[in-house]
């Protein structure tokens, strides 16, 4: 397996460092369009021959392609922001890669009705190109991040062995992380929180579908594990409720964030003075988008570690009914405490957490134990093997019952 990782950000990087102790690929190039930003995530893991730099332009699929060729990539990892999946996406297809992503190709509200119908959902764009995978032989894996990504595979996991039938599947994501000196300082990219956060979130029910209501809406209140304690979660538009129905059957899915009363009044002053907008402006004659002159005003997500402290959890809670009958709830679970992942990784919790299932899933990938054509979630693979793997990865996943 010879893997092209596209994006040398935090999560990037942190896969990195995750890769480096496997031995299941021949070679890995880390690609960014900061040179040096690549440069510096392959020196972390010291002089492993596997690993080599360069530069690529992730809003051209054509560069992408021929980087691939070049390096003859098998496989594509999609570690950059969601406005360059079309690109990188294409580019993998072309150079006739498999791909895989942690985020699919963004939505677009419906123009009249924003709060009640879905326009262009996430992943629209990329499941539209599913039958030319399908026909070239190669496979999209989809959101193999952790949420999504590990979030599926809870559900996929829950109705192979836990139930005979579910009622409901809820993602629901929680964290008492703290980030010291900063009275604001989101512990993932900026820009990809304000997209999925002011977006209309979507819900799907089996008489309904899809559908959408008003940011933040339905909040309540989830008992998180491990010390992380109870948080005000609220629907936020996430790709898990967009796989999930394809592949697993359920009455109702949702997935909802616990944000913090502080961090949803930033985003909705931020929306309203227009900093969310992603369309250029001009200001002193230098045009640029006043959601990535935000970004640049944070400070970076990956460099947080030190100040970070806590943990942060991903999980999914289910119910419906037994295998052998009867009512039944449960929550699985994955919680990283900061200072572990910090002292064993050097990397921060919360990219730690997502870098660690995609280099996971290719792992699976390589083994042959998961294969497939088309454009397909983490809902359609067998999920035994990755929670497996996941436990020999040093990463444990819970499960409490409700």
């Amino acid at each position: 397996m010879r893997v092209l990782l596209v994006g040398a950000g935090g999560v990037g990087s942190a896969a990195v460092g995750i890769a480096a102790r496997r031995a299941f690929f021949e070679s890995m190039v880390v690609a960014d369009y900061d040179a040096d930003r690549a440069a510096r995530a392959v020196a972390a893991v010291g002089d492993d021959p596997r690993f080599s730099a360069t530069r690529v332009d992730a809003s051209s699929a054509a560069e992408v392609a021929d980087l691939c060729r070049a390096h003859g990539i098998t496989h594509l990892l999609n570690a950059v922001d969601p406005r360059f999946v079309m690109p990188v996406f294409t580019g993998a297809y072309e150079a006739g890669a498999d791909y895989l992503d942690m985020a699919m190709s963004l939505s677009r509200p419906h123009p009249t009705s924003p709060h009640e119908q879905c326009g262009v959902k996430l992943g629209d764009e990329q499941f539209a190109r599913a039958p030319d995978w399908v026909r070239r032989g190669r496979l999209a894996l989809v959101g193999i991040g952790v949420e999504p990504g590990l979030s599926d595979i809870f559900a996929r996991y829950a109705a192979d062995t836990l139930f005979g039938s579910i009622d409901e599947i809820g993602v629901r994501d929680g964290a008492n992380l703290v980030v010291d000196g900063y009275d604001f300082a989101p512990s993932f990219s900026i820009w990809t929180t304000i997209e999925e956060c002011l977006n209309p979130p979507v819900i799907w029910t089996a008489d309904r579908g899809w559908y959408t209501t008003e940011p933040f809406s339905e909040p309540e209140v989830f008992d998180f594990p491990e010390g992380i304690g109870p948080v005000e979660c609220v629907n936020v538009e996430h790709e898990e409720v967009l796989l999930i129905p394809r592949w697993v059957r359920a009455g109702r899915v949702t997935f909802k964030y616990g944000l913090g009363a502080e961090f949803i009044d930033v985003l909705r002053t931020l929306h309203k003075l227009g900093l969310d907008s992603t369309r250029p402006v001009r200001v002193g004659g230098v045009t640029v988008a006043p959601r990535d002159v935000v970004a640049a005003c944070l400070p970076d997500p990956a460099g947080l570690g030190d100040r970070m402290r806590g943990k942060t959890c991903a999980g999914t809670w289910v119910r419906g009914h037994a295998v052998a009958g009867g009512a039944r709830e449960v929550y699985l679970y994955h919680v990283v405490d900061n200072e572990w992942s910090m002292k064993e990784y050097g990397s921060q919790a919360v990219v730690w957490q997502t870098a660690i299932n995609p280099v996971i899933a290719l792992e699976l990938l390589s083994a042959g134990v998961w294969a497939g054509t088309g454009v397909l979630g983490p809902e359609a693979f067998a999920p035994t093997a990755f929670l497996d793997l996941l436990v020999e990865y040093g990463s444990p996943w819970g499960m409490v019952e409700r």
